[in-house]
């Protein structure tokens, strides 16, 4: 069976597992919420690493398998999300956007019966990227799983502060472009939520302070913004949510010039009244230069 398979179908065992034992309204994520994560990373070398973290009691964490030469050596700047689905010949299939240099490519590949690399792939999109920071896709796959409501976004932060979105026609996921500025304080942030009607980021700035991005789907593009915390996240270089339970959120915050990762169980996001509990330190040295959230489509992501 396709190692790929097997974790997608533990995946969704897991979310509504969690979905049964935590709260449903403004739920607190403790400690003992049996909830995980699979962040990945890509390495100097250009390879993707898995890593699996499981907010059990104590923490437990371990790296999950390494795919090679999926990128020339030391290129990719910064990672969308890679979503991770079966192919049409049965093996998994593992695809997002990186930066590499100024330039924007999609990046994909299959996964084999052994968990080797098949076929992959790098295809050039444009110029100009790089002054970006974030970037990030959000799909919204209607309940049914079928039907008129599926939506998909692309997101990105530039260094000046400016925060652009696109649309998916058609096949070209880079079109109807809008933008809105004001975040350049923003040092990164990571999806916690989409529904058909908004997507919200959570990010922290340099100054320490934590917010909710709330992006309504409506045109034109205005965010809202909410304050969560007001000082001590500004360690930070990259923040990875996964949902965890109905409505609450598991975060890691990884800091770069220590090489550690801390993990938080967050509440369902309402300003200064979230409640974010601290699960402690991940047991593992984050080395590489570059994280990443690895995906299924229809996993849960209702954090605020």
């Amino acid at each position: 069976m396709v190692r790929f398979a097997r974790r997608t179908a533990i995946l969704l065992g897991t979310l509504g597992l969690t979905a049964a034992l935590l709260p449903a309204q403004n739920a607190t994520a403790a400690s003992t919420a049996p909830c995980w994560m699979r962040p990945g990373s890509v390495t100097a070398g250009g390879d993707h690493r898995a890593i699996s973290i499981n907010a059990t009691s104590p923490m437990s964490a371990s790296y999950d398998g390494t795919y090679p030469g999926i990128y020339p050596d030391g290129q990719v700047k910064i990672s969308t999300s890679v979503e991770l689905s079966p192919d049409v010949a049965g093996y998994g299939h593992a695809g997002g956007w990186v930066v590499m240099g100024s330039s924007l490519y999609g990046s994909s590949y299959s996964i084999g019966a052994n968990d080797e690399v098949i076929n992959p792939q790098l295809t050039k999109v444009g110029g100009g990227w790089g002054d970006f920071t974030v970037i990030d896709t959000s799909y919204y796959v209607p309940p049914s799983g079928t039907g008129p409501n599926f939506r998909a976004n692309q997101y990105g932060l530039r260094a000046d502060g400016m925060l652009f979105r696109w649309a998916a026609r058609g096949g070209n996921w880079w079109v109807n472009r809008e933008s809105y500025p004001g975040f350049a304080s923003v040092k990164t942030m990571a999806l916690i939520s989409r529904t058909f009607t908004y997507d919200t980021f959570l990010a922290n700035t340099r100054g320490g302070a934590l917010y909710t991005i709330r992006i309504p789907t409506a045109s034109p593009m205005k965010p809202i913004v909410k304050r969560v915390r007001t000082s001590t996240w500004q360690a930070f270089d990259f923040l990875i949510a996964q949902g965890c339970g109905t409505q609450s959120t598991l975060l890691l915050g990884i800091d770069k010039e220590t090489k550690s990762g801390y993990l938080y169980a967050v509440s369902h996001a309402t300003g200064l009244t979230t409640t974010i509990n601290g699960l402690g330190k991940v047991p593992l040295a984050f080395t590489d230069p570059v994280y990443f959230r690895r995906k299924i489509e229809a996993d849960n992501l209702f954090g605020e």
